[in-house]
C-alpha cells in the first residue's frame, strides 16, 4: 500500500491493529475548481456527483485504492442516519445508500466522503470492529453516531465477542467557525432532540467552542472525552481548514475528500476490514 505524505494519519489512542487516514486536496489529477489553488492540476476529488470529469475521479479513486487493502465500498450519502453493515453485503461494487458504515471483515473497506461536514472514525478498544460516519448537523442531530456505535455492537456480537464498553473516536477535518455560521433553527433542533445544547447560534467563540459541540455529540454515544481524538489544527478552526484540506474560496465546488480507518480484528469464528472511509481487517479462520 502507498499512502501519500500529503494525507493525514490520525493521532488517537486506537488499538495498534487499527489504522486510519484522511485524504486531502493534494495528490490527485483533478483540475479547475476541483484542483489546486488557481485551478492547477493535482486535486484529489473523489466525488463523482460534483461535476468533476469522470476520468479524473476514477484516476483519483485508483490512487486511493493503492493505499488501502481492498476496494472501498462507496456510499450514496444523504445527510441521514442510515448505517451500512458492510460484512453483510454481497455486492461491494454497488453504492450503498447510507451515511455511516461498519465492518470487521478483512476485505471490507468502509468509506465516507466529506467536503465541510464532520467525519467521525470509530473503533472498539480491542480493534475488532471499526466504523465511519458522515456527521453533518442533520446527521448529528438525528443520531448517526449513536446508530453507528449500535451497529458496531451488533457486529461484535455477530463475531462472538462481548460488547466492549470502551469506544474510540477520531473527529476529522471539518469546517470551522471562521467559515460557517448556523442559525437559531439549528440550535433549536439540537435542543429539541435533547442531544446537545449550545449557548450561541453562532460558533463565534473559537475552536474550543466547536470542539466542545462536536465532542458532546460524540459523547452521547457513550464515548468518553479521553477516548476522542481531534484532528490536527491549523489556524483558528476546529480541525483543519486551509487550502490543503478545503479551499475556503472554493467550498461551492464540492470537492469530496475521504477519511479512512482500518481495523485488523482479533481472531473470530467467521471470516472477518480508508477515503472519508473506514476499513476493518479481521482475521479469517
Amino acid at each position: 500500500m502507498s499512502i501519500s505524505t500529503d494525507w493525514i494519519i490520525p493521532d488517537w489512542p486506537a488499538h495498534p491493529r487499527v489504522k486510519a487516514l484522511a485524504t486531502t486536496r493534494l495528490g490527485g489529477v483533478s483540475t479547475g475548481p476541483y484542483g489546486l489553488a488557481g485551478g492547477l492540476p493535482g486535486g484529489l476529488n473523489l466525488g463523482r456527483h460534483v461535476g468533476d470529469t469522470p476520468d479524473a475521479v476514477e484516476q483519483n479513486r485508483r490512487i486511493l485504492r493503492a493505499a488501502v487493502p481492498a476496494e472501498p465500498v462507496w456510499m450514496e450519502q444523504v445527510h441521514g442516519t442510515g448505517v451500512a453493515d458492510l460484512d453483510q453485503l454481497t455486492n461491494v461494487s454497488a453504492p450503498v445508500v447510507a451515511d455511516a458504515a461498519v465492518a470487521s471483515w478483512r476485505d471490507r473497506v468502509c468509506v465516507v466522503m466529506t467536503a465541510d461536514c464532520l467525519p467521525v472514525l470509530l473503533s472498539d478498544a480491542r480493534g475488532v470492529t471499526v466504523g465511519a460516519a458522515h456527521a453533518g448537523w442533520r446527521g448529528l442531530c438525528g443520531g448517526v453516531i449513536e446508530r453507528t456505535v449500535d451497529a458496531m455492537m451488533q457486529r461484535l456480537r455477530a463475531c462472538g465477542q462481548e460488547a466492549d464498553p470502551t469506544w474510540l473516536a477520531w473527529l476529522g477535518p471539518a469546517i470551522g467557525p471562521s467559515c460557517f455560521e448556523v442559525g437559531a433553527e439549528v440550535r433549536q433542533a439540537f435542543i429539541d432532540a435533547a442531544q446537545v445544547c449550545i449557548s450561541s447560534s453562532r460558533f463565534d467563540s473559537g475552536s474550543s467552542c466547536c470542539e466542545s459541540w462536536f465532542s458532546d455529540a460524540v459523547c452521547k454515544s457513550g464515548i468518553t472525552g479521553s477516548s476522542i481524538g481531534i484532528g490536527a489544527k491549523l489556524g483558528k478552526d476546529v480541525t483543519i481548514m486551509d487550502s490543503v484540506v478545503m479551499d475556503g474560496a472554493q467550498i461551492g465546488s464540492g470537492v469530496k475528500l475521504t477519511r479512512c480507518i482500518v481495523g485488523e480484528g482479533a481472531s473470530i469464528s467467521a471470516e472477518t476490514e480508508l477515503s472519508d472511509a473506514v476499513i476493518g481487517h479481521g482475521s479469517a479462520i
